[in-house]
């Protein structure tokens, strides 16, 4: 089973560099033509995803029902995918946060994996919500399609750190690495076979 992995399309808080988490920002317009352009690459590859699934937040919501319109697909919210929540940080640039948050900051940069931010989750807390909710979805995908599942192909839309501390986590990849290693453009895509989170 192939599970395809996008970020969210563009939003004001993204170009601006504020931290969005879980604040339920919408995308802008061109966040929108990402969504498209998104579908017109999954088309352009002849993927044809069976569903896509999107985190409950409205930017992803907003790329998942373009994208889902586009290929004609099921576009089903699920929880879990959601983006971590930064507490007190939400809205502010990382360089308010360094100068607003000096100690924290640091306790969280060098820790970023079980730190928890001001009123916020850690990496940690994420991958709690995140993996029981992938594992199960990958066992019902599965079930559904028996032996035809290894062609089987699913799109989930989601978030920067989500996609960033997923495949840390799979690739045992330092979480104070993952960034450099992992961080996505909006709509761009990872590629992650479902059996992976299963073993």
């Amino acid at each position: 089973m192939n599970l395809l992995f996008t970020r969210h399309g563009e939003t004001d808080w993204n170009v601006q560099k504020r931290i969005q988490g879980s604040t339920d920002t919408d995308l802008n317009e061109n966040g929108r033509i990402q969504a498209v352009r998104l579908a017109r690459q999954l088309e352009t590859n002849r993927i044809r995803p069976e569903r896509i699934f999107t985190s409950p937040l409205k930017r992803a919501c907003q790329t998942a029902r373009i994208v889902s319109e586009k290929l004609n697909t099921e576009c089903i919210v699920r929880d879990g995918l959601e983006e971590i929540n930064f507490g007190l940080w939400e809205g502010l640039t990382w360089t308010q946060v360094e100068e607003q948050y000096p100690e924290e900051f640091t306790a969280w940069y060098e820790n970023r994996r079980y730190q928890k931010t001001p009123m916020g989750e850690s990496y940690q807390d994420l991958l709690d919500r995140l993996l029981p909710s992938l594992r199960s979805l990958v066992e019902e995908e599965a079930e559904a399609v028996g032996s035809g599942s290894s062609s089987h192909s699913i799109v989930l839309v989601t978030h920067s750190a989500v996609i960033m501390s997923l495949m840390a986590y799979l690739n045992n990849t330092p979480f104070n690495q993952m960034v450099s290693h992992y961080k996505l453009n909006n709509t761009g895509i990872v590629q992650i076979k479902g059996e992976r989170l299963l073993t």
